[in-house]
């Protein structure tokens, strides 16, 4: 709910009387808000309170359904503003929030919700992609179809997929590649070798139609889970949210030299009609990650490969046989074609012994090491080097800048700690300038603050 203190109800309401900040359409939303032990609604016009209502007034238009979809809601925003406090959209967005979030209520709850316009463009760091970016109202519906269908497809994922799930990710993946080597070859005592596949354009390939029918299935397989939620809003929001095509009505940031150079199997203009999903939302991750279930069954339950694990279209298999190996990659190649109507890269496939090394989310996995990959150092060698200069300067930095300054050595350096890279550290942050703010602890895993030579002034902008 909104709040659930008088006190909070005291708040919001003066708040939503002078919240006259853009006009809106007229029509009427309700609010509503817990008090003590009470409900009391709003009705909103132009994202103002308008007059108080009775509940019996609304006793026909409210149910526990709609009132469940608004607690969503909430929690969806909640969860899309996330590291996201400080974006323009975001910004927009919350100077209206109550009419915006009550709006996209009223939509949701007549089913006459559209996505808006994407933005495209293309991001080079680190490597050249075309990104479409959702407004911040979609990405908010978002969040709300992934806490729908997220919790009933977890259960169906095996546990060496990382990617889009609660709890894993990039360092989990390569901490389980590792404990996968570990396994086959008993602690490096035994020799084994690592075939590593990667699916050619994935996101742009994945056929829209199919996943849906996909979806479908697994969600008509779970009476149980039908029965908690709105199954009628949650086939909605896949239609609106998979169906739509987000070239079609799309703002483009940048010239087209930006596309000068990216292969026409990575960009969204390029894909066939009905394939292809828009790399930078919440439910394309979640999407591809279904969608390529199969794939991990196939490879657990048809092939029974112990030492496997994906993270959205990496995979890899570790064993002790190559030429069984070797035979793998016609058979995942022929399932990969035959049922998901997809292409394994023919320039990405790798089959070597475990002794030499193999580079998987960011990471060279070696015999009782792991490494970053030089990617990796080069960046964390400028971005200190930057930092240095910052330091350096006779200007002293005000209090913001060095807690700012901080959090990046601290990101840097707990993230490199993860990897055999103490003199890499070491050399980067051991210098005069940085003493000046910060001190280290043990290792170079964590800077502290320092109090001297920090001012409180104006915040500008660094880095």
């Amino acid at each position: 709910m909104v709040g659930g203190s008088e006190q909070h109800e005291q708040w919001l309401q003066p708040e939503l009387q002078l919240g006259q900040r853009e006009p809106a359409e007229q029509q009427h939303s309700y609010l509503w808000v817990r008090g003590s032990g009470c409900l009391r609604i709003y009705r909103l016009a132009c994202g103002r309170v308008d007059e108080k209502v009775s509940y019996h007034h609304l006793l026909s238009s409210i149910t526990p359904q709609s009132m469940n979809l608004l607690n969503d809601i909430f929690a969806a925003y909640y969860d899309a503003r996330r590291n996201k406090r400080n974006t323009e959209s975001q910004m927009k967005f919350e100077m209206n929030l109550e009419h915006n979030l009550m709006q996209l209520y009223d939509e949701l709850r007549l089913r006459s919700y559209r996505p808006s316009p994407c933005i495209c463009f293309i991001t080079f760091d680190p490597v050249q992609r075309e990104i479409f970016a959702s407004s911040f109202k979609d990405r908010v519906v978002h969040h709300l179809l992934f806490n729908y269908i997220a919790p009933l497809f977890e259960t169906t994922f095996i546990h060496d997929s990382y990617s889009c799930r609660v709890g894993k990710g990039t360092l989990m993946g390569v901490e389980r590649f590792e404990h996968h080597l570990r396994s086959c070859t008993q602690n490096y005592t035994r020799s084994a070798y690592v075939l590593k596949l990667d699916i050619q354009g994935y996101f742009m390939s994945i056929p829209k139609r199919e996943l849906r029918e996909l979806l479908r299935k697994e969600m008509d397989k779970k009476p149980q889970w039908n029965k908690m939620i709105d199954r009628g809003l949650v086939d909605f929001l896949i239609d609106c949210i998979l169906l739509r095509d987000p070239t079609s009505d799309v703002r483009i940031v940048g010239g087209e030299e930006d596309w000068e150079g990216l292969p026409p199997s990575k960009s969204l203009f390029r894909s066939t009609k009905g394939t292809g999903l828009p790399i930078g939302d919440l439910t394309s991750q979640l999407f591809s990650n279904i969608y390529l279930n199969q794939l991990d069954q196939f490879a657990k339950r048809q092939l029974h490969l112990k030492h496997y694990g994906r993270y959205v279209d990496d995979f890899y298999v570790i064993d002790t046989d190559h030429r069984k190996l070797a035979r793998l990659i016609g058979l995942f190649r022929d399932y990969l074609h035959d049922e998901l109507h997809l292409t394994l890269h023919p320039k990405k496939i790798s089959l070597q012994h475990c002794s030499k090394g193999m580079t998987f989310l960011g990471a060279y996995v070696m015999p009782y090491r792991r490494y970053p990959r030089w990617r990796t150092i080069r960046k964390f060698r400028f971005r200190m080097g930057q930092i240095e200069q910052l330091c350096s300067r006779e200007k002293a930095l005000n209090r913001r800048q060095v807690l700012f300054l901080r959090s990046v050595i601290n990101s840097y350096c707990g993230y490199l700690g993860h990897f055999k890279s103490f003199l890499l550290r070491k050399v980067a942050v051991d210098r005069h300038a940085f003493y000046r703010y910060f001190f280290f602890f043990g290792g170079f895993y964590v800077a502290g603050l320092k109090s001297v030579g920090v001012v409180m002034d104006e915040v500008v902008s660094i880095l």
